[in-house]
């Protein structure tokens, strides 16, 4: 399911002509087409995940650790994939390697971000994601997988010769990466957690010198950490998965944190159609951002109860002092359609039609909004995760003043 839910395209830290010529800039309200991103990768080193936003150090051939980070911030719609499975930004560790696929801010005016000036680093402009995936995720999407020719153990630290080639084909010449490992880097077998020193303690690995791997098929989670040899760009191996049964069970154990989360949070949306009745009642129609697990999609089911609520860009609830629920429409819901054909990348495909005896203001075609199913808990959502009444910049994006004075 993690497969088909996404369209292949090029490679991380490539343009085609069309791209590097003139960036895309999507419509509000709208799903982009994928094929118009820009792509890149680096090391992700700061998170503000309330706004949705955090700063890339992106991978330059000639430069790395002297790189400024660059802003980026997710399109409303914008999906994060973390060890094969849904996440979000708070779920990935500073220091992780991921890859982005981004556009230009629909509006500039109302971004979290702002463009940052090349000076003599070529930053991309296209700072608004549609898709941030670490390592792992980019294999098992692209269908792709790392092969271990070779470690050298000097002490605690290893230096593994490896590539990353399609999975299912022959033998390919694909380039050569050299990559390091130490003492902090896990192994996952099976159920195993495992360290380096067990692999050592069991002979797999030596404890000191070289030793063919044999091209052994493994995922690799990757970070970034100071290099010993003065290199610039030489990644770390965070985790290894061995087997298929670990990287399932790391899939399983993503998703489940991701659905406690939407569940006690809600379900994103698009505000597709309002159908205005009398006295404030309403049928509106919206369509469920993509990318989360089948089980949350499911739980919205004709004739079933709903509650809707405005929402910001970043996702932030709307009038959130007294819980989501609040100021939430609510009402049954009258059909689920899932729309024939593959959806844009960002787009569940599935619509929700519910009517509403008392219609808000934020639900409004083209707005975003976050609906929940009548299974979910009705919980609080912590301060910096909604919007008051009467929103702000200070309110969006809190100055120093919300710090108290002791």
């Amino acid at each position: 399911m993690f497969v088909s839910a996404f369209a292949a395209n090029e490679a991380p830290g490539t343009k085609n002509p069309e791209q590097a010529a003139v960036p895309f800039r999507p419509e509000s309200g709208k799903f982009p087409p994928l094929e118009k991103a820009a792509s890149y990768r680096g090391e992700l080193v700061f998170v503000d995940h309330a706004n949705r936003r955090g700063s890339i150090r992106v991978e330059f051939k000639s430069e790395f650790f002297r790189s400024p980070p660059t802003p980026v911030a997710l399109l409303p719609y914008g999906m994060v994939r973390y060890h094969g499975a849904p996440a979000d930004l708070r779920d990935i560790p500073l220091g992780t390697i991921l890859n982005i696929k981004a556009f230009l801010p629909p509006d500039p005016k109302n971004s979290s971000v702002v463009t940052t000036p090349n000076h003599w680093y070529p930053l991309p402009p296209e700072n608004h994601a549609i898709l941030i995936e670490d390592e792992p995720s980019l294999c098992l999407r692209e269908g792709k997988t790392w092969r271990l020719k070779e470690v050298d153990m000097k002490g605690d630290l290893g230096l593994v010769v490896a590539t990353c080639e399609p999975k299912d084909a022959p033998e390919t010449k694909a380039t050569e990466q050299k990559l390091t490992l130490d003492a902090t880097t896990r192994f996952w077998r099976g159920r195993e957690s495992l360290k380096l020193a067990d692999l050592i303690a069991e002979g797999t690995w030596p404890a000191s010198g070289k030793k063919s791997l044999g091209r052994q098929s493994v995922l690799l989670g990757l970070c970034w950490k100071p290099c010993p040899d003065g290199i610039f760009v030489r990644y770390h191996i965070s985790d290894v998965w061995l087997d298929d049964p670990s990287t399932q069970r790391a899939i399983r154990s993503q998703t489940e944190v991701h659905k406690s989360l939407i569940r006690s949070r809600w379900m994103p949306a698009f505000v597709d159609n309002v159908e205005y009745g009398k006295f404030g009642r309403a049928k509106v129609t919206v369509t469920l951002f993509g990318g989360m697990d089948p089980s949350l999609y499911a739980d919205f089911k004709k004739g079933g109860q709903t509650a809707i609520n405005g929402a910001e860009n970043t996702l932030k609830h709307a009038g959130g002092s007294y819980g989501p629920a609040h100021m939430a429409s609510k009402g049954p819901v009258l059909e689920v359609v899932n729309a024939s054909g593959a959806a844009p990348m960002g787009s569940s495909g599935i619509q929700v039609t519910m009517e509403t005896d008392l219609i808000i203001e934020g639900i409004r075609p083209g707005r975003v909004v976050r609906i929940r199913a009548s299974e979910w808990p009705n919980l609080y959502v912590p301060r910096e995760e909604y919007i008051g009444d009467h929103p702000s910049v200070e309110d969006r994006f809190p100055s120093p003043a919300l710090f108290p004075r002791y």
